[in-house]
């Protein structure tokens, strides 16, 4: 398929940035083909945020970063009124999250109320300011960070802002051989500075309008529907997935089946994104949590008692 190669293509061109985290690359492309939004969380130093942008450079979008803090107001992102004295009219000037790709960097760095500014704009790709809706352009993706260790200062992200994220991914340290690259490639300068577009924004649509063409069979749409509505009679969890999680594994599903070249999903595209995709939308009780389980290994156990559909 065509589309497979351009896929491949942009994959290509954000990994000479982003060493040895081809998975984690290829994840993130299945999300923006799939128009989701990506968390991504993993400590500091490892290339989250240069991982965005490196993305945003490779299709050529429009990119505004924000730095969270606790002081950032819902304006700040969105926008607001603005009165001019030479009109004496009030007219709106629009945040940074007018873009192709916003990075919400350190996004649990600020208040609820702050990032509650978002769930509009990640799931209706509009924001409402002083009664006006106001559609942002497409394609629209968020892309979020936030450290995992370090709690001061922080606001745990609730439970509906966390069900907008398509996905949640790590990218953990790098190898010795792809710390070694990275080191070497920033000898003189760094390579974002050299990376150049692959696609343009109108391909970008295009190729999500393809992902929405790739067939899915009854049995497999039945695979995915069954494995989240476990998450509901699973003792463990005292908060499951929502419908949503079924949208999302369907859409990113149809998007990892384009990216390898397929006109159809199978059980594999579902099985390989289940965690990624799941493990952020469901909370387990206490018990659990003290005994030290995981989101993504109980979406494991899920699945290994599912029937795999032929």
């Amino acid at each position: 398929m065509e589309q497979a190669s351009l896929v491949e293509k942009l994959k290509k061109n954000v990994c000479h940035v982003i060493r040895g985290k081809d998975e984690a690359i290829e994840l993130l492309i299945i999300a923006l083909l799939s128009d989701g939004h990506v968390l991504i969380e993993d400590v500091p130093g490892v290339g989250k945020t240069t991982l965005a942008k490196a993305l945003a450079k490779s299709i050529s979008a429009d990119c505004s970063r924000i730095q969270f803090t606790p002081d950032l107001l819902p304006a700040d992102i969105v926008g607001g009124m603005i009165y001019s004295p030479n009109t004496g009219d009030f007219n709106f000037r629009p945040g940074p999250v007018f873009c192709n790709i916003l990075l919400a960097d350190e996004i649990n760095r600020a208040s609820p109320r702050t990032q509650s500014a978002l769930l509009e704009a990640m799931c209706e790709r509009q924001v409402t300011v002083e009664g006006r809706t106001r559609a942002l352009e497409p394609p629209f993706m968020v892309i979020a960070t936030q450290n995992p260790v370090e709690y001061r200062g922080t606001y745990p992200l609730p439970e509906a802002q966390l069900d907008r994220f398509a996905m949640r991914l790590e990218l953990g340290y790098p190898s010795s051989d792809a710390e070694m690259a990275v080191v070497v490639d920033q000898r003189e300068h760094h390579p974002l500075s050299d990376i150049k577009p692959i696609m343009t924004m109108n391909e970008v649509l295009e190729l999500q309008k393809k992902v929405k063409e790739i067939a899915v069979e009854e049995s497999v749409c039945r695979y995915i529907v069954d494995l989240v509505r476990l998450t509901r009679e699973d003792e463990r969890i005292a908060l499951a997935a929502s419908p949503r999680a079924a949208l999302t594994l369907y859409r990113t599903s149809q998007a990892s089946a384009l990216a390898c070249g397929r006109e159809f999903v199978t059980p594999d595209d579902v099985q390989r994104l289940a965690s990624v995709v799941m493990g952020h939308r469901f909370a387990l009780d206490l018990k659990s949590k003290h005994a030290g389980l995981h989101n993504r290994s109980i979406v494991s156990d899920l699945l290994a008692g599912l029937p795999v559909p032929a």
